[in-house]
């Protein structure tokens, strides 16, 4: 197979798949389909080669964690958003307080957590980031009780387009957490699936539980 031939057709399968794609695995599927030899460096090349094909198109072909993956250029999102009709999620300036501080800080406890942000944190907050497999457990702190350490995924960077957790801006550049609010929460749910209201009270009765819990523990 010729490279411009080996191209397109590696073209086609990024563009079909429904998931990032590693070299490895295209390595794998062209020598299953062509029963021969596939040079890794010719792969790769073709992948350089369609990346700059499609610099300032409206799709792009990007590299994250778990691979490489066609998406929709940003420039063109609110185009592309009137295709769906179900609602965003609604994520909580808590909730994305909570991924923050996981983001950064990893690996973190939940008490850490709360001693950053100076409030308890949601048991739904950390149950919905667990379900979106956005977060995981990745071991236990060596003090007393043995409390959860929480890292990020790569489902994580995949979802914000990362190829790194390296790759977060640096912290003098986020932009204050109300503007990041504002950014994330459009009209919707909540991410474990009430209203913002309801997220609220949720939050703030599983926190009222918690810190009553921790006195009781004193």
């Amino acid at each position: 197979m010729n490279q411009e031939t080996l191209k397109s057709a590696i073209e086609a399968m990024l563009m079909v798949a429904d998931e990032p794609v590693s070299v490895g695995r295209l390595v794998a599927l062209l020598e299953k389909q062509l029963s021969e030899a596939v040079p890794r460096d010719k792969v790769r090349l073709a992948i350089d080669s369609l990346v700059s094909d499609y610099v300032g198109r409206g799709v792009e072909l990007v590299e994250v964690s778990a691979g490489f993956r066609f998406r929709s250029n940003a420039e063109y999102s609110s185009f592309v958003g009137g295709l769906w009709e179900e609602r965003k999620p609604r994520y909580t300036k808590a909730f994305l307080e909570t991924l923050s501080i996981i983001a950064y800080r990893q690996p973190v406890t939940r008490g850490e957590i709360e001693h950053i942000r100076g409030v308890a944190v949601s048991a739904n907050i950390i149950r919905s980031l667990l379900e979106r497999d956005w977060i995981k457990a990745v071991g236990h702190r060596d003090v007393p009780g043995r409390p959860v350490i929480f890292a990020t995924t790569k489902e994580f960077l995949d979802y914000f387009g990362l190829k790194a957790v390296d790759q977060l801006p640096a912290l003098p550049e986020v932009s204050d957490l109300d503007a990041t609010h504002e950014k994330f929460v459009v009209d919707g749910e909540a991410p474990d699936g009430a209203s913002t209201s309801e997220s609220s009270e949720l939050e703030a009765s599983e926190e009222r539980k918690h810190l009553d819990e921790s006195a009781m523990a004193e």
